[in-house]
């Protein structure tokens, strides 16, 4: 039902356009039978509208991977550093948040862990909606940061790391069978942000897949039971990134080697000092509006990305 309702939409969306374009082909008829210039640029401002979301759309079509439709699990980890990548792990965070929000999707954070002066040292987020895992999974991968420190006293120039990962949500228990009896669920209170309940409770959960040695938490939650509902979203997350890894690694025999989402892989750089850059180093797009791309503005990097993989499985 929910793909019968998500085909509806994608539906019904390119009609809208259809009809839109109808309409501006007639407004244009008018203006330019009445000579109404003010009204032909109306119209030349909404063609342009019509275009750009045609683009969107258009690139949304190559989706091809099985899980690119699908919510997406975000974490994102400081790198060695202390401080200074603890604080722009922070700094990805709240890019990835207003990223969403630009796109109306929702968030949730379903674990973090707070650095001992700033920023954070590891934070885990669902993005929840259409296409996050798609979009997302441009993301995947090591974000350097270069600038003035504002955590040093002779302001010197720091180079700082994060890792971030992306995982496709599980739709159903078929996709990834869990046997209760090999998880170990341990609770512990919480040490993060949350009000006086979750202080005071051992409301947070950490989750413990004994055959593979994943392990899972979350500790946002005020309630145990909606913290160990969350940390199960995510274990089978990663379950399902397993497979998807197994999958990969099996095609790469026939295909090529596949680069995994390690420290050693850089895929993007964000220059504060002594020059504003950021450049994406796996399809050389790059923008000199560094304070944009930091406040979400990554469409255009995800688009390069995803345009320079079509045809390639997710």
């Amino acid at each position: 039902m929910k793909r019968l309702s998500d085909l509806k939409a994608r539906a019904e969306t390119w009609r809208g356009l259809e009809r839109r374009c109808a309409e501006a082909r007639e407004l244009i008829e008018l203006a330019e039978a009445e000579g109404d210039a003010r009204l032909l640029e109306d119209v030349t401002r909404e063609v342009e509208t019509i275009a750009s979301e045609v683009d969107r759309l258009e690139l949304e079509l190559t989706f091809a991977g099985p899980y690119d439709e699908r919510s997406a699990i975000l974490a994102i980890h400081a790198g060695a550093g202390g401080t200074e990548s603890q604080d722009w792990a922070e700094m990805l965070l709240r890019m990835y948040l207003r990223w969403a929000e630009r796109r109306g999707l929702q968030t949730q954070i379903l674990d973090m862990t707070q650095g001992e002066e700033a920023g954070i040292k590891s934070v885990t987020l669902e993005v929840r909606g259409r296409l996050a895992y798609g979009y997302l999974k441009s993301e995947r991968g090591v974000h350097r940061l270069v600038r003035l420190s504002p955590f040093d006293a002779d302001h010197a120039r720091h180079t700082s790391f994060a890792l971030a990962e992306v995982l496709p949500e599980a739709e159903s228990a078929a996709e990834v069978k869990i046997n209760p009896d090999e998880l170990r669920i341990d609770t512990f209170r919480a040490s993060g942000h949350g009000g006086q309940n979750v202080q005071k409770n051992s409301t947070a959960v950490r989750i413990t897949h004994l055959p593979t040695g994943l392990v899972v938490s979350c500790q946002n939650e005020r309630s145990q039971s909606r913290n160990k509902e969350s940390a199960l979203r995510v274990l089978e997350a990663r379950l399902l990134e397993r497979e998807v890894e197994r999958q990969t690694e099996e095609r790469a025999k026939l295909k090529g080697e596949h680069v995994a989402a390690g420290w050693g892989n850089q895929i993007r750089s964000y220059v504060l000092h002594p020059y504003k850059m950021v450049k994406d180093h796996r399809t050389n797009y790059e923008t000199s509006s560094a304070e944009a791309v930091l406040d979400g503005d990554l469409d255009a990097f995800m688009t390069a990305y995803l345009k320079s993989t079509m045809g390639e499985a997710a």
